[in-house]
Formats: C-alpha cells, structure tokens, sequence
C-alpha cells in the first residue's frame, strides 16, 4: 500500500502511576516458586522485563484513551470538528457494546459527522487502525482522523498468578504457558493523522506492508470473549514457536517492505518494534539485519502494552530525542494470529502543544523509569 498524501501529525499517551517490577510478581508466586523450586529472578531473566504498570482498579480503557485523545488533539494544535473518522483499536474495551469509541468520541467533543468504531486485531490493532484512516485520507473522505486505545494489565495479570498459585498440578513446561501474560503491562497512546494541506509536520507515511500466517492462530489465545469490569482472562502462549513463526513472518513481509519502499536495510534510521521481550527484539532486528543502536525500546519498564506498545514507545522517542528530521522510520509490527504489518514513515518534525519543534534532541524527555514501586 503505498500513500502520498497521508502525514502522521502528532502523538499523545498516558501512563499509570502504579508501577509493579517483575520482583514483586514473583513474591506474589510464591507458592510456585517453593513447590518447583524456581530460583528468583527468573522472570527478569526470561523476558528482560523489570516492570510493568498498571491502572487503579475501577478506571476504564476509554477514561485513559480520553485523557491520550486529547493529548494528540491538543499537540496537533488541530479543530476537534476537522477529526473525520475515530478508531479505537485496543484488545480492551469498556464493554461488548456499544463501541467503546461512542464514549471517546463524546468526551472529545469530535463532530456528529466522525465517523467512529472499535477495531481489535490484538497486538496490531492502533496500527490497522492508521491504515484505515490513512485510506480515508488518501482517498479525500476525510482530512484528518484520530486512532486511539488503552491496555489494562490488571487482571490478567492478578489471574495469572492466582490460577498459578492454586493449581499444584502444574509442572515447568506447563508454567512456560503463563509468562507472556505475566509480562503484560498498561498503556494508552493515540495517533492523529491528517492530509498534507491541514499538515503543519509533513510526517509522511509512505507504505504500509502487511502479510499474514494463520496456519499458527492457535499459538496464542485467550479464553472466550468477556468485557467489563468484572472479567478474568487468562491466556495461553506457546512464547518460543510463536517467537520463531513470529519472526519468520517478520523476515516475509520485511523484504517486501524493502521492496515497497525502495529503501534497504542500512537506509532505515531508526525503527519502533513491538515490544514483547528482549530475547524477541534481539533475535528479530538481527534476523532483519538491523541495528539495536537505532531501536527505541520501552519493554523494560513498561512490559508488553499489547497494541499500544508500539505507538507508545514511538511516542516517548519522539520526547527523548530518538528521531530526528529527515528520519527513515520503520514502524515494525506483530502479533499473534499471526499478523504482521510494517510502515514506512518520512519523519520532517515533532508537534508539541500545535507548535513545531526545530530541535527535537532539546525536547523535555519525561522521567526515568523507577527502579521500584510498591504495587
């Protein structure tokens, strides 16, 4: 797919205050731990995750994908009423219905005339959520359009290991099941997207890549369908042939991805990848033939934020000084199904508060992450 009109105006997102290390998690698993005899420190080990945050235990997604949806408003320095289309493309939602993108789009004030819905494709959904509004956009149905979602890390979490806990049944390989769902953290982040003529940036989104391998659906998944407040998901993931299909149809779409956009590997000054763990962004950049140097990475203190991880760790680079002007960027997504989809981006400048900022590397970046939290 490739785009000459489409420009990625500005970011925002929100992160929690509750901060829980992979530390703390094992101190809950306790029981685990003495019955198979784990040595402490494995989950850090294993994943490269320190810490993960979590919202406060009555929030909503759409509480935090409201305060994110204003933030990218309010950066673009854009008329709410131009926004033609709204996405709310995370795994978690207020509800089964109505859309949870109903109460965004109310409390962001947008037009009667916005076209608005939820979109869930796991671990890729904000991004499948761009390409729709950049087709609106190449296509001149809309001039701008907002994509938006929030991860809760919660429950998934807290059932995981309470399921752990009680089933004196599990051995070591059946426990390999259950580490990607306690390395799951929260998250909010929103995109806006405009046309080149309302564009204050010309941000380019140039191609957009995307290939498929089903034959491996079944690798990672939930229980049945729930929402709400009162659900308790529990997920199963075989982490090392999701890894290695995983990046196999990384590999696949990658070299189409060189193809569409005329670049080669050595081109692309900086890339964004899913975040899922540290042996998976290694092996995968390597695989790529891409550098660890020009990766921005947030896994480590954030955990796996499912389809915000991405966005998110685009967005704290774009603060910290990772992106620079006239940037080739690879935003690199995956997940499971498995999915895979890839957008080459021109980056020209950085938005904060509707003004351009000439030098990005003198951007405020926000606190370092903490060491340690009670949780």
């Amino acid at each position: 797919m490739q785009y000459r009109n489409v420009c990625i105006e500005s970011f925002g997102y929100t992160l929690p205050d509750e901060i829980v290390t992979s530390d703390e998690i094992e101190q809950q698993l306790q029981p685990l731990y003495e019955r198979l005899r784990l040595p402490e420190g494995r989950l850090e080990l294993m994943t490269g995750i320190r810490q993960r945050r979590f919202w406060e235990r009555d929030a909503l997604p759409s509480d935090k994908s409201i305060e994110s949806g204003k933030k990218a408003i309010a950066n673009a320095g854009i008329d709410p009423g131009l926004v033609g289309a709204l996405v709310h493309g995370s795994v978690c939602r207020d509800h089964l219905e109505p859309a949870t993108a109903c109460r965004v789009h109310h409390h962001l004030g947008l037009s009667s005339s916005c076209l608005i819905y939820d979109v869930s494709n796991a671990c890729l959904g904000l991004m499948n959520g761009m390409i729709q509004i950049a087709n609106m956009i190449e296509l001149g149905q809309i001039r701008a359009g907002l994509v938006v979602g929030t991860e809760s890390a919660r429950q998934l979490v807290e059932t995981t290991i309470n399921t752990l806990n009680r089933d004196e049944t599990l051995s070591r390989s059946q426990l390999k099941l259950a580490v990607a769902s306690l390395t799951i953290g929260s998250g909010s982040c929103a995109i806006l997207l405009t046309d080149r003529e309302l564009s204050q940036t010309d941000n380019r989104l140039r191609v957009a890549t995307a290939r498929t391998n089903t034959k491996f659906h079944e690798l990672c998944h939930s229980g049945q369908d729930e929402a709400g407040s009162g659900m308790q998901p529990l997920m199963q993931t075989d982490s090392e042939q999701l890894m290695r299909e995983g990046i196999a149809t990384g590999v696949d779409t990658f070299t189409r991805f060189m193809n569409e956009t005329e670049w080669n590997p050595d081109e692309i000054d900086k890339t964004f990848c899913h975040q899922v763990g540290a042996a998976h962004r290694k092996l995968m950049l390597e695989s790529l033939g891409l550098s660890q140097t020009r990766d921005f990475a947030t896994l480590d203190w954030l955990g796996n934020t499912g389809s915000v991880a991405l966005p998110i760790t685009m967005a704290i680079g774009l603060e910290r000084g990772h992106i620079d002007r006239g940037d080739k960027i690879g935003m690199l997504g995956i997940g499971s199904g498995i999915n895979c989809l890839m957008l080459g981006v021109n980056w020209q400048q950085t938005l904060i508060d509707g003004e351009p900022q000439e030098h990005m590397n003198s951007i405020a970046a926000p606190p370092a992450p903490i060491a340690a939290s009670s949780s």
